[in-house]
């Protein structure tokens, strides 16, 4: 939010698929202040900016005055936003394996003045996204570091034997901690495993 400030910025909310759910299900990941909750679970529930969004090609930031959504785009979210004063909103989009992403999504007082100011914005979540990034894993996963190791060495495209030559381990340890990871994601071979814990950003 700190570096954020300086763009009149006052709520940030991040979402991400459901790592348990279908192709269409958005978590709310983190949010701040906490007053724009329900502004960011009525976002995530929505449609919008998700995978249909996705599908279509469309581009990774999208920049919005919300106060001048027209009738038929005055979902919930927007509504709800508008309560709080909220006028503009900046979506980043970080992609995920398998046509998922994070969004992260900026809300202002204001509105922008024009395309350098929202490319400014857009700059400076850049910035500030592997620090976000990591808190979310942290936070979300159970997965320890060597699971997440061995992980993130299939996800290189080492077998398990060469996984174990550059643990210094065997390779009955490494597919220890695979199983061990699967069984964390609820799922029952590598290639899920790995899928899954890129969504949840554990790699």
């Amino acid at each position: 939010m700190a570096a954020l400030k300086e763009f009149s910025v006052e709520a940030v909310a991040v979402l991400g698929p459901d790592p348990f759910g279908g192709y269409e299900d958005r978590h709310v990941l983190c949010v701040h202040p906490p007053i724009a909750s329900d502004a960011a679970m009525a976002l995530a529930a929505s449609h919008d900016f998700g995978a249909p969004w996705r599908d279509s090609d469309a581009p990774l930031v999208a920049w919005q005055h919300i106060a001048r959504s027209g009738p038929l785009e005055a979902s919930r979210w927007r509504m709800l936003a508008l309560a709080h004063g909220y006028q503009t909103m900046v979506r980043v989009e970080f992609p995920l394996p398998a046509g998922r992403a994070f969004e992260c999504f900026m809300f202002s007082p204001r509105e922008l003045a024009d395309r350098s100011e929202a490319a400014a914005l857009v700059w400076s979540t850049l910035n500030v996204w592997p620090v976000v990034k990591r808190c979310i894993s942290q936070e979300r996963s159970t997965l320890s570091p060597r699971e997440r190791q061995c992980l993130m060495l299939a996800f290189n495209g080492l077998t398990a034997r060469e996984s174990s030559l550059q643990m210094s381990c065997t390779e009955r340890t490494v597919n220890y901690h695979l199983a061990n990871a699967m069984a964390k994601l609820k799922v029952d071979n590598k290639l899920a495993a790995v899928q899954r814990a890129c969504w949840i950003g554990a790699i």
